[in-house]
């Protein structure tokens, strides 16, 4: 029986990273963005599929807020870095680091390009919707 239990348990962990790969945010909570101001790490018990994603959140109201309204949650340019988009070499960013510019969240690739966009935080998230056509 233990060899059993054992043997399933291997064949279900290759599975684990392919199903974070569809987790949105890196599993950062995208309402706590706007509500606390800093990334919060979503529940794994708490979370909702959104165009083939899981998104996850650090609370039942932060998912209701989403639910209600996903797109004004979800980080513009598709969580591209509008820093690396200007620049000509689009990177993803990473959900450690971000902005929030008009409302909107942005996910910047390093604390560099974090500072870089604080530098003209609209002049740069409009040049990089130009390109990146969201």
């Amino acid at each position: 029986m233990r060899a059993l239990a054992l043997s399933l348990l291997l064949t279900l962990v290759p599975a684990l990273p392919a199903a974070a790969q569809d987790w949105a945010v890196g599993g950062f909570d995208p309402v706590g963005y706007a509500q606390a101001g800093r990334a919060l790490p979503g529940r794994s018990d708490i979370a909702t599929m959104w165009r083939g994603q899981l998104w996850h959140f650090s609370s039942e109201e932060n998912r209701a807020r989403f639910e209600a309204d996903p797109r004004s949650y979800a980080p513009a340019l598709g969580g591209m870095c509008p820093v690396s988009v200007v620049e000509g070499r689009p990177q993803p960013g990473d959900p450690r680091h971000f902005a929030l510019v008009g409302g909107r969240l942005y996910l910047l690739e390093s604390g560099a390009a974090e500072r870089r966009l604080m530098q003209d935080p609209t002049g740069i998230t409009q040049a990089a919707r130009q390109i990146w056509r969201e």
